[in-house]
């Protein structure tokens, strides 16, 4: 089956649905996957990713595992 059979198919279950906790259960997987953006390589980060990417770099911060803009910009100077 190809993609857009695919998207057929899941969209006819989707519309037979009368349970409202499925549906709200199907928009929370879909909500975490959908693509929010993409790293510098062009990787798509889905919303789930990029809140534990987020997450990570929140908890360096609070360590104090950073760098200042000063020390950003005398690193840069060196590529």
């Amino acid at each position: 089956m190809d993609l857009q059979a695919s998207k057929l198919s899941v969209l006819e279950k989707i519309l037979a649905v009368n349970n409202f906790s499925l549906l709200e259960k199907i928009n929370a997987i879909l909500d975490k996957e959908t693509i929010v953006g993409y790293t510098t390589d062009g990787t798509p980060l889905t919303k789930s990713s990029y809140n534990k990417r987020l997450a990570t770099a929140e908890a360096e911060i609070h360590k104090g595992e950073y760098y200042s803009q000063k020390e950003a910009e005398n690193l840069s100077k060196k590529w």
